[in-house]
C-alpha cells in the first residue's frame, strides 16, 4: 500500500490528523510483519536498532543527492520504516530489563499505542511552540535533521546513555518519529 496515494479529507494545517493516518499504516504494517516475525526484534539491541534507522535515513538521503534509485522501495517507505523502528526502539528501552523475547500481540500493540500517543503529545506541544516551522522547511533538511538525531543517539549509546546537559536517547527517537511525519506529510501535500 503506498501512503501518499490514499486520498485523505484531512485539513492541510492539521499535523495530528496526519499522524493518525501514518500511525495507523505504520501500525498495520507492525501487526503483519508480528504476524511474519513474531517478536523476533526483541532480540535486538536498542544499538542494532539505531543502525537500522541510521541505513534507511542514509538511503533516503543518497536517493534525494542522486535524484534516482535503483531499489524498488520507495522513499516514503523508508520513512514509515522510521517510525516503526523507533517505536521498536523505544519500547527496548523500556523493556530492556525484560528477557522475555515472545509477547503476545496485545502486549505489543499496547506498547505500540502508548508510545505512539506520547510521541503525539509531544507533536502537539512542538507544534504550539514552534508554529509548525516544519512546514516551510525542506524534506531534504529533515532528513539532515534525522540523520544528526541518530548519530546523536549513537554517541549517547558510545557513552553508555551517559549525558551532561543533552536530552536522552528516548527524546531523541521521538524526534526522529516526528521528523519523518513531517517528511511524510510534504511529501504527500506535494503530490496534491
Amino acid at each position: 500500500m503506498n501512503p501518499l496515494s490514499i486520498t485523505t479529507t484531512y485539513n492541510p494545517m492539521d499535523a495530528t490528523e496526519y499522524f493518525d493516518h501514518f500511525i495507523n499504516i505504520c501500525r498495520d504494517v507492525f501487526i503483519r510483519k508480528n504476524e511474519d516475525y513474531g517478536t523476533a526484534w526483541r532480540i535486538l539491541r536498542t544499538s542494532s536498532l539505531t543502525d537500522q534507522i541510521y541505513i534507511k535515513a542514509k538511503r533516503i538521503r543518497t536517493v534525494q543527492e542522486a535524484g534516482l534509485q535503483r531499489v524498488e522501495d520507495e522513499v516514503d517507505q523508508e520513512f514509515l520504516g522510521i517510525i516503526n523502528y523507533c517505536i521498536i526502539a523505544l519500547i527496548q528501552l523500556k523493556l530492556k530489563d525484560e528477557k522475555t523475547l515472545k509477547m503476545s500481540i496485545s502486549q505489543v500493540l499496547d506498547l505500540f499505542d502508548k508510545e505512539a500517543q506520547e510521541i503525539k503529545a509531544l507533536l502537539g506541544n512542538k507544534n504550539h511552540d514552534y508554529g509548525a516551522a516544519w512546514r516551510e522547511m525542506r524534506v531534504s533538511s529533515m532528513t539532515d535533521l534525522i540523520l544528526m538525531k541518530i548519530l546523536r543517539i549513537k554517541q549517547i549509546e558510545d557513552n553508555e546513555g551517559k549525558t551532561n546537559v543533552s536530552e536522552g536517547i528516548d527524546a531523541n527517537y521521538q524526534d526522529i518519529v516526528n521528523y519523518a511525519l513531517f517528511c511524510l506529510i510534504q511529501l504527500k501535500e506535494n503530490l496534491t
